[in-house]
C-alpha cells in the first residue's frame, strides 16, 4: 500500500507545484479535486482515474439503505467519490480520495464516513485504500488514510510524516 500512498504523495508534489492559482483565487474544490486527478493519473499507469464516478461496471454507485451517508446528489451528500483511481470494466477499485479545502468548515465527518463505506470490504463496490485530503494554500492540514472500511492509524501516521519530510504535511 506504501507503493500506492507514495504515488498520491508524488502527485500532491507535482499539484502544489503548478497549481497554486487556485488557492491564491480561491476556487472551489470541484476545480481542486479535477487538477489534482490529472497529476494522479500521470501517477498510475493502466488505471482509469475519474472523478465523481458514480458506476461500477454498469450498476449506479449506492449504498444500502440505513447507511449515514446520503445518496441523494442534488443536496451535494452523494457517495460518488471526488477522485477514484480504477478499471472501469472488470470493475476494480484502486484508491478512492476525498478532498477538502482547509478553508471548508462544514463537519470533516461526511467525508470520513463516506471514506469507511467506500473502503468496506462487505460492501460490493470497496476501494482497497481511501485516502482523506485537506489542503491548503501551501500543505495538507490532515490526511487519514482508510483500508477495510476503518482509519489505518500507522498507514495515516506514514503518509503524514512522508508529506512533512518534503515540505507538504503539517504536525499530525
Amino acid at each position: 500500500m506504501q507503493t500506492e500512498l507514495n504515488k498520491v504523495i508524488a502527485a500532491l508534489r507535482e499539484f502544489y507545484a503548478h497549481e497554486g492559482f487556485l488557492f491564491e483565487k480561491d476556487l472551489g474544490e470541484r476545480a481542486i479535486t479535477h487538477r489534482f486527478a490529472v497529476y494522479l493519473e500521470r501517477q498510475f499507469s493502466g488505471w482509469t482515474v475519474d472523478c465523481n464516478y458514480d458506476r461500477l461496471g454498469e450498476r449506479t454507485l449506492h449504498l444500502p439503505h440505513g447507511t449515514i451517508i446520503s445518496t441523494d446528489d442534488h443536496l451535494g451528500k452523494s457517495i460518488y467519490p471526488d477522485v477514484v483511481v480504477h478499471q472501469r470494466e472488470i470493475p476494480n477499485n484502486l484508491l478512492t480520495v476525498e478532498i477538502r479545502k482547509a478553508s471548508n468548515h462544514t463537519p470533516v465527518e461526511h467525508d470520513q464516513h463516506k471514506l469507511m463505506a467506500l473502503t468496506d470490504p462487505h460492501i460490493w463496490f470497496a476501494y482497497w485504500i481511501g485516502v482523506l485530503l485537506v489542503l491548503a494554500k501551501h500543505n495538507v492540514t490532515m490526511s487519514e488514510v482508510y483500508v477495510g472500511g476503518i482509519v489505518d492509524r500507522p498507514l495515516s501516521l506514514w503518509f503524514a510524516t512522508r508529506l512533512k519530510e518534503i515540505g507538504l504535511g503539517t504536525a499530525h
